[in-house]
């Protein structure tokens, strides 16, 4: 049996349209599909179009043409309010630059994405506990970002974006900030949370992420995409 994709990108398109410029093709007509349960790692050079495809399939920003369907939903022709819906339902986003909230915990920054969820304050509370604990963070609840080292930052960062289950992880340069020990251990956390939670992960880099331990790797120039790999080739 042929496997529906989780993910498809039809003719996508995002052109920005800048004063000296002109217009700018930041992704230009990708075809993609991603299954579900891959490790899919998207390279390529800045201003490559990484980031502008994983906004784009993560329903951040509306295309300028073509589709992206997640989970046999269109995203484009969905309302604002469904949109976000669908967001916090199944997609978690990993920031470069961890976008924490600076005066909040590193407890109340995970709690904060479970808000608009119909969990009751317990049940909330028990699900960061156990994120908490998951990323051997729990001497580190009460701690206020500027508190906390770069890597325990991005591990509060992923663990939030983990809350509420999501099904499609995205991640943009997330061990760019890193020293190489807090780098290996994202690493291994992301490898774990594909392999063993069957998590479907996309991960943007320039090269800072060590792909090879992806099972697809996709390279974007200019807004294309201009070569695929599968793993094992």
């Amino acid at each position: 049996m042929v496997q529906t994709p989780l993910i498809e990108c039809r003719g996508l398109t995002k052109d920005y349209l800048y004063i000296k410029e002109g217009p700018v093709k930041a992704v230009d007509n990708v075809d993609l599909e991603i299954r579900s349960q891959d490790f899919l790692v998207i390279v390529g050079h800045s201003g490559a179009g990484k980031t502008t495809l994983l906004n784009l399939i993560g329903g951040l920003e509306r295309p300028t043409s073509g589709s992206v369907i997640l989970d046999g939903e269109t995203l484009e022709k969905m309302s604002d309010k469904k949109l976000a819906s669908i967001r916090m339902k199944k997609i978690g986003f990993v920031f470069q630059g961890f976008n924490l909230l600076q005066a909040y915990t590193a407890f109340e920054n995970i709690e904060v994405a479970l808000a608009p969820s119909n969990m009751s304050k317990r049940e909330r509370r028990e699900r960061v506990s156990d994120l908490l604990q998951a990323f051997g963070l729990t001497n580190r609840a009460s701690h206020l970002p500027l508190g906390l080292s770069l890597g325990q930052q991005q591990k509060v960062a992923i663990a939030r974006a983990l809350a509420n289950n999501p099904v499609l992880l995205l991640a943009d340069e997330p061990t760019g900030e890193l020293d190489p020990v807090s780098a290996s251990e994202v690493i291994s956390k992301f490898v774990e949370l594909n392999h063993r939670h069957k998590v479907t992960l996309i991960v943007a880099t320039h090269g800072t992420f060590p792909y090879d331990i992806a099972n697809r790797v996709v390279y974007m120039k200019d807004g294309r995409i201009v070569n695929q790999k599968e793993a094992g080739y």
